[in-house]
């Protein structure tokens, strides 16, 4: 078993490859994992093209939601946006939260910052800024936020009980998210588990969706709500990489699921919103 360091090691370098492909080439692999399937056709992306904001330069299919679609940006509105990519998020939101407001995204991968950067330089957008950061230590002031989206990344992420109580941290008093992830139901098999390129593929990396739903509640969210859902299929080509034929069947006779879900929830607006000494706001 990795470390979380190697963990965070082989995201950062699968994704600065990433960075440097084209969109169709992320599409026909497992959430841009490198492990192309034969039958061109997306694992896991939503169709972002109908949305206002929408910037194909910014698209690099990696997503498993439609999370902007759902968040309730008002304007006015500051969101911040956890793994960013390219800024495909961050450009649909800031058509919802107009000029007055802003938004912020959040990468731990340079390339995929420097990529974000150029596409709001090209789109002349100045309320669109990209930050390089771990959203296990989000770096935004505390009580800042009034919407954090975020699209097929907790599942990457280590230690997911830290980024939601960061998420908890930077939103404000009745602030709320809108996060699409992939979580599972039932065991996935040991190969798949232990196969770097699946945990960089957001399969392996995903935990239980009862254990996710959990950590959201545990950390003080209220008014959490399952926004969308839907089963995430496997092509037998990528599978091969990892299973023999038999336990492929094995595996698709199980009661296993690979979900995608979009989940809200809310920060109590009762929460007092003063500054703790070394929580980042003073």
């Amino acid at each position: 078993m990795k470390t979380e360091a190697e963990i965070k090691e082989l995201v950062r370098q699968k994704y600065s490859e990433i960075a440097l492909q084209d969109k169709q080439t992320n599409e026909s692999s497992c959430c841009g994992s490198g492990g192309c399937s034969t039958e061109v056709y997306n694992i896991m992306t939503d169709n972002y093209s109908h949305l206002e904001g929408y910037n194909a330069d910014a698209d690099l299919g990696l997503g498993c939601g439609l999370p902007t679609q759902f968040a309730m940006i008002k304007k006015g509105d500051v969101v911040i946006d956890l793994g960013s990519g390219a800024g495909n998020d961050c450009f649909v939101a800031r058509a919802e939260t107009g000029e007055s407001g802003k938004v912020i995204g959040i990468d731990f991968t340079e390339a995929m910052i420097a990529k974000a950067r150029t596409n709001a330089e090209n789109l002349g957008y100045n309320n669109v800024e990209f930050r390089h950061g771990d959203i296990e230590h989000i770096p935004i002031t505390t009580n800042s936020a009034d919407v954090v989206v975020s699209n097929c990344v907790l599942n990457l992420v280590p230690n997911k009980n830290n980024v939601f109580k960061e998420i908890f941290r930077v939103l404000k008093p009745g602030g709320h998210f809108s996060i699409s992830d992939v979580v599972l139901t039932g065991d996935l098999p040991q190969k798949i588990k232990n196969a770097a390129e699946m945990y960089a593929g957001c399969v392996s990396g995903a935990i239980q969706k009862d254990t996710y739903l959990e950590l959201i509640q545990i950390n003080g969210f209220k008014n959490l709500q399952i926004q969308k859902e839907k089963a995430i299929i496997i092509p037998d080509d990528i599978l091969l990489k990892y299973l023999n034929k038999d336990e492929i069947l094995t595996f698709k006779s199980s009661q296993t699921g690979i979900l995608s879900i979009s989940v809200f929830a809310q920060k109590p607006a009762d929460i007092a919103s003063t500054c703790t000494p070394g929580g980042g706001c003073c």
